[in-house]
């Protein structure tokens, strides 16, 4: 993902990231190898900073090797196994690098502990084989790996990990419980992103610093006199272009979360009716806002002002002069306002 450029209010998004494989064989070897660094060298993958290996750390240590771990729980379920049944899954847990971005080593354990709570409400933790966090690569992150048995002592790693759709119930179950204690992190990429309901807070940031420009531009329109319309002009024209895109920004992420808009929006209407007809008696007020949880009533209002700077922020361009839509759709200079006796000419005045 591209950097934030210079004018841009984007704020780049940090996402929990959730990611399955399945291994069968010899392969269960290799990947043991490389989560556990028992190899020298890492030629494959030039990321691996072994002089920093030192601080990965483990939240569940194996007892043994891998395959022998996983045969051993295998026999002891009493399951029969052909020579292409997954014998391990790994989990592999992360986030945005962002996200990481000033955590001492306290508070990225107790992300990666939290990351395990969240799978071992839906798998046995004596399933786990290891859980071995990575500092020695560009973004911490956690390999996690378990003998596929189920609740019942099946192995099955298809019930367990499924299919595209259960891939997405364990993406959306990993954010929905990970976003309670990190409500920063936005849902992974899956199939059900349309018409979420839940808007991360950079989008907040965003759009307060949206609103910033607005004002400047209101002040800017606001100012134009027939004495200062060049300068007021020009000062426009440097505006719109850092502003325009941003609003273009805005709205393209605001319909990823019409969900919230929807819901927000029909909350509103009737919280709105309820309060009419109190007809100023505050007490009565006072009591339906206790009734409301303090999450709630906050949600619905951020929510609300979300949509309505938003609306703001389009709507200004209404009142754009058009000789500066010209220029700024053109990309070309406007002609000079021209003057008699350093005095504008009719026609050249902003109305």
């Amino acid at each position: 993902m591209k950097a934030k450029q210079k004018g841009s209010i984007a704020i780049q998004p940090q996402y929990a990231i959730l990611r399955f494989a399945k291994y069968k064989g010899p392969e269960i070897g290799r990947i043991e190898a490389h989560n556990e660094r028992t190899k020298e060298t890492y030629a494959s993958n030039p990321d691996v900073d072994l002089s920093r290996s030192k601080d990965n750390f483990h939240l569940v240590e194996p007892e043994r090797a891998y395959r022998a771990e996983s045969e051993r729980q295998i026999a002891a379920a009493g399951c029969r196994t052909r020579s292409d049944s997954v014998r391990v899954v790994e989990a592999l847990f992360t986030a945005s690098p962002e996200f990481f971005q000033g955590k001492k080593p306290d508070e990225i354990r107790a992300f990666f502990r939290e990351a395990m709570n969240f799978l071992t409400t839906y798998q046995a933790k004596e399933t786990i084989i290891s859980a071995v966090i990575h500092m020695d690569e560009k973004t911490p992150h956690m390999h996690l790996s378990f003998v596929p048995l189920t609740a019942d002592g099946r192995l099955c790693a298809k019930e367990i990990v499924g299919n595209k759709k259960k891939l997405t119930w364990w993406q959306d179950e990993f954010w929905k419980h990970m976003v309670k204690k990190y409500p920063e992190l936005e849902r992974g990429q899956s199939a059900s992103e349309t018409g979420r309901n839940h808007i991360p807070p950079r989008i907040f940031k965003e759009m307060t610093r949206l609103d910033k420009q607005r004002q400047k531009l209101e002040e800017l329109l606001a100012g134009v006199t027939t004495f200062n319309a060049k300068s007021r002009i020009e000062a426009i024209q440097a505006l719109l272009e850092k502003y325009v895109p941003n609003v273009e920004r805005m709205q393209t992420q605001l319909k990823r979360y019409s969900g919230a808009f929807t819901d927000t929006a029909a909350e509103n209407k009737r919280l709105k009716a309820e309060i009419a007809a109190l007809k100023g008696d505050k007490a009565e007020l006072e009591k339906q806002l206790k009734a409301a949880t303090t999450e709630s009533i906050q949600k619905k209002l951020r929510t609300g002002k979300l949509q309505e700077d938003y609306e703001k922020a389009r709507s200004i361009l209404s009142r754009i002069p058009p000789e500066v839509l010209r220029y700024y759709t053109s990309n070309t200079r406007p002609e000079p306002v021209k003057s008699t006796q350093n005095r504008p000419r009719k026609g050249d005045v902003l109305e």
